[in-house]
């Protein structure tokens, strides 16, 4: 059971990425160049476990806004190329790890790490490339970007254990969920849109501009991953649709849901979510139940929310075709629920 709930309807023209790919190609030539030279080791198996997850097809995104930042403010060197290439690193062991926590068993379609080499290996080569992100933040020689990123990766360690404390929790509220998600998801999309301006030596103002797009975008777009696991197709989630809900994992259309449901209703959720009563036939009454509440449209209403205020961060800043760039990623991650 699938649900489509449409954003705009007046919206004639489908918001895209390719306008970000465009004009970054050039340099994320460069940095895909230095990613998989950085995997590289004498040690066979931390290759092999690295180059599965990053040749496995993601858009990269996290990167682009490095390097889109640093062209937004008319950077010009190798800096961002190193920094953009460490953010994809923290980002590839984050879902190495992730998978581990979460005992995931397929991630872009692909098997994870962990089911073809083993949990101990995906948590090793995480922290193999955790090491090779920091030691090229340290050859970018800025300690302002170092910072930048040091501090997002403690925080995303941090959204992991919050989440751990709150998993298959129904007690959860929607507050407690957007702080797991802006400690998860949010933390390196605004590190990665801030480390540009910084090399690229503009104002706080500039910095506090891009932090906050991230922020706003990186809240947006893991909204919409939510609403995508209930009324999303497999091959845009590259997972299956509802694995979510398998997982037991507490996600806003669910707290939505369950605090609108009657008392039936949430006895429900807690022997689906708490008791892992989670096979195809309460996925499909899970997904009427926030059908019936209008869980997913309010997800969404969310995630409009935070690409608004992704758009008023950038709209101070001149125009051009890296700010508008810019602007099209955030319709393009909310569009995806289209």
């Amino acid at each position: 059971m699938g649900v489509v709930v449409p954003l705009d309807e007046n919206k004639n023209k489908q918001a895209s990425i390719k306008p970000l790919v465009d004009l970054t190609r050039g340099d994320m030539e460069r940095v895909n160049q230095l990613i998989l030279a950085k995997a590289g080791s004498d040690v066979q198996m931390i290759p092999e476990v690295a180059n599965h997850l990053i040749s496995s097809g993601g858009k990269r995104l996290r990167p682009m806004l490095t390097i889109a930042a640093a062209n937004l403010f008319g950077y010009r060197g190798e800096a961002h190329v190193k920094l953009a290439a460490s953010v994809e690193f923290m980002h590839t062991a984050t879902l190495l790890h992730d998978d581990v926590v979460d005992e995931s068993d397929m991630r872009r379609g692909k098997k994870t790490a962990r089911i073809l080499w083993g949990n101990q290996a995906s948590v090793l080569v995480g922290d193999f490339l955790l090491g090779q992100a920091f030691k090229m933040m340290v050859e970018v020689g800025s300690l302002e970007a170092l910072d930048v990123l040091a501090t997002a990766a403690t925080v995303i360690a941090e959204g992991e254990v919050l989440q751990l404390s709150v998993a298959k929790n129904m007690e959860t509220t929607e507050d407690d969920y957007l702080e797991v998600i802006r400690a998860k998801t949010a933390a390196l999309f605004a590190a990665a849109a801030e480390v540009g301006p910084i090399i690229a030596g503009t104002s706080k103002a500039d910095r506090a501009a891009l932090r906050s797009y991230g922020m706003n975008l990186g809240l947006a777009f893991q909204l919409v991953d939510d609403v995508l696991d209930y009324g999303g197709k497999t091959a845009d989630l590259g997972k299956n649709t509802g694995d979510d809900f398998r997982e037991g994992k507490i996600t806003l259309p669910v707290i939505l849901a369950w605090r609108r449901g009657n008392e039936e209703e949430r006895a429900f959720w807690r022997q689906a979510i708490e008791g892992g009563q989670n096979d195809d036939a309460s996925l499909e009454r899970a997904m009427g139940l926030i059908t019936k509440y209008g869980s997913l449209a309010d997800t969404i209403a969310r995630a409009n929310h935070y690409g608004t205020m992704a758009r008023d961060a950038l709209a101070v800043l001149p125009a051009s075709p890296w700010r508008a760039a810019l602007m099209e990623v955030i319709d393009f991650c909310i569009d995806r629920v289209n």
